[in-house]
C-alpha cells in the first residue's frame, strides 16, 4: 500500500452498523440470513454472510471470516496492539473500495484505539486490535486487508519493525525479488540482524525485522535507505533504490519510503484484493526459492497454517538495535536523503522532488 488513502476516510457501506463483537470459535445461523461467530467470550454478527467477494472464485464474505479464523494466532500476532487502516471493500473486489484510518464511531468498546499524527500534522484514532474478535469485526465491515503501521499503541512514534519492501518492476518478477532477498538476508546477518520474508500477495516480497522501539520514522527510515543501497550496491544490475520510476529499469526496487510516516504493508496473512484471493504469506528463508505467490489463497492457507502454524511466531520474541545499519550510513552520508512520497511536507535535506527528465528540460 502506498498513502492510504486520505485521513478521514469514513465508513459507510451497508452493515457497517452489524458488528457487535467477534472472536473464534462456531458458527450459528442467526435472523435469517445473518451469521454469529462466537468464541472467548464475544460474537461478532456477520451480516450478508453469502455476499461474493471474490466473483472469479466464489468466496463469500462467510469465506473471508473463516479464514481469520484459521489463521487467527498469526493475524493477531502481526496487527496486536497496532493502529491499523482498513482496506475495505463492502461489495466484494469488483465493487468500490476505500481506506478507513479513522476509528468508526460505532466501534466497539472494547476495540482500542491510539491517537496517531499524519505527515500534514493532523491526527486520528485509529483501531489497535488487541483480539481476533477485531479482525471479525472488521471483516463484517469488507475490510479484506490490514494495513498496520509499524509502532505499538503505546509508543506511537517509535517504529518496532524496520520493514523492507521489494518491489518486483515492469519485466522483472517474484523470482528476482527472491534473488534480491536472499542477498539481504546475507547482509543481515552480517550485521547480527535476522529478517522474516512473506510474500506481499502480488510479485513482492516484504522482509521484516523487528527492532527496539528507540528510534524515530526518520531514523528507521533511514536505515532502509541504507539497507537498499548496499544491496543496490551489490546487486546494481538487479536492484535499484531510485524513487523515479524511469530510472528503476528492469530492477526491483527497495522502497524505502514504506517505512516513512503514514505508509503502511499489508499485514502478514490479509487477504488482498486480487481475483484469484491471494494472501500475504508468512514463509521460511529456505521456502522463498519453491514458493509462488499464488499458492497461497483463502483456500490453501488454512491447511498450510493447520499443518506449520505461524512460521513467524518467534518474531514477537526478537528486538534486535539498528546499530550496524547508522555505523554502514556513515560510509553513505554524502550520498544525503531520497525524495519523500508527495503528500509528506518537505523534510530538511530532501533533495528535489522533480522528476528527472522534467528537471533537465
Amino acid at each position: 500500500m502506498g498513502g492510504s488513502g486520505g485521513a478521514g476516510a469514513t465508513s459507510g457501506a451497508k452493515g457497517a452498523n452489524d458488528a457487535e463483537g467477534g472472536a473464534k470459535g462456531s458458527r450459528k445461523r442467526a435472523g435469517g440470513a445473518a451469521t454469529e461467530i462466537e468464541a472467548g467470550g464475544r460474537t461478532v454478527r456477520l451480516s450478508h454472510p453469502d455476499k461474493v467477494y471474490f466473483p472469479e472464485r466464489g468466496f463469500t464474505k462467510l469465506d473471508v471470516a473463516q479464514y481469520y479464523l484459521a489463521v487467527g494466532d498469526g493475524i493477531l500476532r502481526a496487527l496486536h496492539d497496532r493502529p491499523t487502516t482498513l482496506e475495505r471493500y463492502p461489495d466484494g473486489v469488483t465493487g468500490e473500495s476505500f481506506f478507513q484510518k479513522r476509528a468508526p464511531k460505532n466501534k466497539p468498546d472494547w476495540l482500542p484505539t491510539a491517537h496517531i499524527t499524519f505527515p500534514s500534522g493532523r491526527s486520528a484514532d485509529e483501531i489497535c486490535p488487541t483480539e481476533l474478535a477485531a479482525v471479525l469485526w472488521a471483516a463484517n465491515l469488507g475490510c479484506l486487508t490490514f494495513h498496520p503501521w509499524p509502532v505499538r499503541r503505546d509508543r506511537p512514534d517509535h517504529p518496532d519493525e524496520l520493514r523492507i519492501d521489494l518491489d518486483p518492476q515492469p519485466g522483472t518478477d517474484y523470482a528476482d525479488a527472491v534473488r534480491a532477498a536472499h542477498e539481504l538476508h546475507a547482509l543481515l546477518d552480517e550485521l547480527g540482524l535476522r529478517g522474516w520474508p512473506k510474500t506481499s500477495g502480488g510479485r513482492g516480497l516484504h522482509v521484516y525485522v523487528p527492532i527496539e522501539p528507540r528510534w524515530t520514522f526518520t531514523e528507521v527510515r533511514r536505515a532502509a535507505i541504507t539497507l537498499g543501497r548496499e544491496l543496490a550496491r551489490r546487486m546494481p544490475d538487479q536492484v535499484t533504490t531510485a524513487w523515479w520510476k524511469e530510472e528503476r529499469g528492469t530492477r526491483v526496487f527497495v522502497d524505502y519510503n514504506q517505512m516513512a510516516r503514514d505508509r503502511t504493508i499489508a499485514s502478514a496473512y490479509s487477504v488482498r484484493p486480487r481475483p484469484q484471493a491471494t494472501v500475504s504469506a508468512p514463509l521460511r528463508w529456505d521456502e522463498l526459492d519453491d514458493a509462488e505467490p499464488l499458492d497461497f489463497d483463502l483456500a490453501t492457507m488454512p491447511a498450510r497454517y493447520a499443518e506449520r502454524g505461524d512460521v513467524h511466531a518467534d518474531m514477537a520474541d526478537q528486538a534486535f538495535g539498528l546499530e550496524p545499519v547508522f555505523a554502514l550510513a556513515e560510509r553513505d552520508a554524502e550520498l544525503g536523503d531520497l525524495p519523500y512520497p508527495p503528500d509528506h511536507p518537505k523534510m530538511p535535506g530532501e533533495p528535489t522532488r522533480v522528476q528527472p527528465s522534467r528537471a533537465r528540460h
